[in-house]
């Protein structure tokens, strides 16, 4: 029986991923090339590619660089694909490109930031988190938990939905908090992150943006300066590493947005958009989840394989 069933599910996969809904979708993200939470958005684009059968190209600049960005947009336009996807960290920057997208009758679907502008600029919808809504509840449970005195690590200036996230979290937390800006090298962050706090003894609260880029170094400068436990440390977004700093008690807790299912169901509700007409009425909240040491070690495993 489990045998018969199991080749009935399988004939059934074959038959669902062969190419029924042969769309060609091109994806656009800002994400820079070493940060390892758009390799997760990537694994969620090409896993629906195979899952819909569409043909899937993802682009993105190597640097947080909107020109190269936008410039990425205006050729996916000059192909003119059945469905764009793209993440909006600047709207001021890309927007002209986008809107250029939507004039040409190209269904577009924004993702990960941007869910401020993504109608205004013409999108169907958008698929990700309020970032200023996870910031404040990121920093409410902070100060629930004691925090007095923080910092907000942004290993990314310039992007609106980092901003967003800094202004969310000092809201949530009640003030006093001054954001420590970095580039994106952990080396980098971990000496910042540990300046701030050598220079503040006062500061107990670090938020970071991003879990293996900003979240991790973090974790280590506390540790460095013998003030683990004592300084809590939380983050956006999930890494194998933070998850098992968050489960030894070393962090407070990591901020789920899910970007699988970023890539993911972008990819399949254009596919099937192209194929259909079908597309949902409204946006998609793919998080915000807050990842505590109860759950961390749960998602270890999924995190490493990319998939959360």
């Amino acid at each position: 029986m489990k045998k018969t069933l199991g080749a009935l599910m399988a004939a059934t996969a074959m038959s669902i991923a062969a190419p029924a809904l042969a769309a060609d979708i091109i994806v656009v993200a800002h994400g820079q090339a070493n940060d390892p939470f758009w390799s997760v958005v990537k694994n969620g684009v090409e896993t629906a590619a195979k899952h819909s059968g569409a043909s899937v190209e993802y682009r993105s600049p190597e640097t947080f660089d909107m020109v190269a960005m936008s410039q990425l947009i205006d050729a996916a336009v000059n192909q003119q694909p059945d469905g764009l996807v793209v993440s909006i960290p600047d709207a001021d920057a890309l927007g002209p490109s986008i809107q250029r997208a939507v004039e040409a009758g190209i269904p577009v679907i924004s993702i990960n930031s941007g869910s401020d502008v993504s109608k205004s600029l013409g999108a169907l919808l958008h698929i990700g988190q309020d970032e200023k809504d996870a910031g404040f509840k990121a920093g409410e449970a902070l100060k629930d938990m004691g925090g007095k005195k923080g910092i907000c690590v942004n290993q990314e200036v310039g992007n609106v939905s980092l901003d967003l996230r800094c202004a969310g979290f000092t809201e949530g937390f009640g003030g006093n908090v001054t954001v420590v800006p970095t580039g994106n090298d952990p080396a980098e962050v971990e000496s910042k992150v540990r300046a701030a706090l050598e220079a503040d003894p006062e500061v107990d609260t670090v938020m970071a943006l991003g879990a293996s880029t900003a979240g991790e170094p973090s974790v280590a400068a506390v540790k460095a300066i013998g003030r683990a436990g004592e300084v809590k440390v939380a983050t956006f977004d999930l890494s194998a590493g933070f998850l098992e700093a968050v489960a030894a008690g070393d962090a407070a807790f990591a901020i789920d947005q899910q970007q699988f299912l970023q890539g993911y169901m972008a990819v399949n509700f254009l596919a099937l958009h192209a194929e259909y007409g079908l597309m949902p009425g409204g946006n998609v909240a793919s998080g915000p989840n807050l990842i505590t040491a109860d759950k961390a070690a749960q998602v270890v495993e999924l995190s490493a394989q990319g998939i959360r």
